[in-house]
């Protein structure tokens, strides 16, 4: 089969573009058809044309990109068919096949795009390289490794346990979140009716009677005027602030650099920060060393897995040393940014010429300590918060009860 590049209207006028395999144009705009999409163009994705129609899908409308559950789940499946025998060609058709034809079939159609490639004379990392925004860096420079050194079915392996590893990392702090979540989202709800709607009516009974009230009340009564008030554009606002600090911080670096530099100095959250990106560095590094990836070249695509701006310079002159002659475990030991056990994990591993496997150890490590700090944090969570909302009830109700026994006092 052929692959096409198509533009078409869905049943909302919308226009959009894609990527197909058929046996001719027409067997394509059947498909097409099929897909309740009415065909505007469909082109060859051969030479210049190709080149052309990749260009202008990417302007696509609809998604174009492969989630993180998906990939993993797909990595495994094309490992698994690749040690069946079957060439890289075979198992994309296969891929494709069995994918789903789901939002607009984004990711058949990214396989479709990569099998094009690869069909036109490409090598497999070059056709990934089309699609950065599915396939991250890791996954790439993996692939290539595996490329170049014929083992790519097991390669592939190891790489689909790595990204099955940290999205199951991810849905289980997810899933720990949703609790907290949803306490939160109550519990601010009924404090902000008790003070727009059930205090006012109490304290105007208060209010009445002329008398000098607490300044506990007094307080609530201002907080809940201001709620009052300013309640309907406060959200909105809130929302607008939150947005722009957002942008401020992706596009301000100094600015950004020391909000990290600070997010590393809080006494709990800065060492969990450390502890992840010290999880990500060492995960990623064992998997790409352990294929034959060069280490610099496996730095450099670590860097990109950091989230932690003050991490990532770190390791950025942690690069320019190793450049330079020096050994790893110094070149990330001289900022003391890193886990200590992971830099002597390291050292051992360079000393014993086993840099992969105390890698892969190291990995296995640091995982275990992000794991128990997340638990221990989420089981502390959860009773702090039921804390803070009861003192802030507790509070409320102080402040309207004041005034009653006050009363109750002068009448006696």
């Amino acid at each position: 089969m052929a692959a096409f590049s198509y533009q078409a209207l869905d049943s909302n006028g919308r226009e959009v573009s894609g990527v197909l395999e058929a046996d001719t144009s027409r067997a394509a705009r059947s498909q097409l058809r099929e897909q309740q999409l009415y065909p505007i163009s469909v082109t060859p994705l051969t030479g210049d044309k190709r080149k052309t129609a990749l260009a202008l899908a990417s302007f696509s409308l609809k998604p174009r990109t492969i989630s993180a559950g998906s990939l993993s789940l797909l990595t495994r499946q094309w490992a698994m068919l690749l040690e069946a025998g079957l060439t890289i060609e075979q198992s994309l058709t296969a891929l494709i096949e069995q994918s789903e034809q789901n939002e607009y079939g984004s990711a058949r159609q990214i396989l479709a795009g990569v099998r094009a490639e690869v069909l036109a004379g490409h090598s497999l990392h070059a056709a990934l390289n089309q699609h950065a925004d599915s396939f991250p860096p890791i996954y790439r420079a993996v692939v290539n490794a595996g490329e170049k050194s014929g083992e790519l079915a097991r390669l592939l392996l190891r790489l689909a346990d790595h990204l099955e590893a940290w999205q199951a990392t991810r849905q289980k702090v997810l899933q720990a979140l949703l609790y907290p979540a949803l306490v939160s989202t109550v519990a601010l709800l009924v404090i902000i009716g008790l003070l727009t709607y059930v205090v006012p009516q109490i304290v105007e009974v208060f209010r009445q009677g002329k008398q000098t009230l607490p300044l506990l009340t007094r307080l609530l009564i201002l907080l809940s005027d201001f709620l009052r008030s300013h309640i309907y554009w406060l959200l909105p606002a809130s929302l607008a602030a939150a947005v722009a600090l957002h942008h401020l911080l992706q596009r301000n670096r100094p600015l950004q650099l020391r909000w990290h530099r600070y997010l590393l100095t809080l006494p709990l959250f800065g060492r969990h920060l450390r502890t992840l990106d010290g999880a990500r560095l060492a995960s990623t590094l064992a998997i790409m060393v352990g294929s034959g990836v060069p280490l610099l070249t496996a730095l450099d695509t670590a860097r990109d897995v950091l989230s932690n701006q003050v991490l990532r310079g770190a390791l950025d002159q942690a690069i320019r040393r190793v450049r330079e002659g020096h050994s790893l475990h110094r070149a990330l030991g001289t900022e003391k940014l890193f886990p200590p056990l992971l830099i002597h994990m390291i050292a051992s591993g360079e000393t014993s010429g086993t840099l992969a496997h105390m890698l892969d150890r190291a990995a296995v490590q640091q995982q275990a300590e992000l794991d128990r700090r997340t638990s221990v944090a989420l089981s502390l969570f959860e009773p702090l918060l039921i804390l803070c909302m009861g003192g802030i009830v507790l509070l409320i109700v102080l402040a309207v009860l004041l005034p009653i026994i006050e009363i109750n006092m002068l009448l006696q």
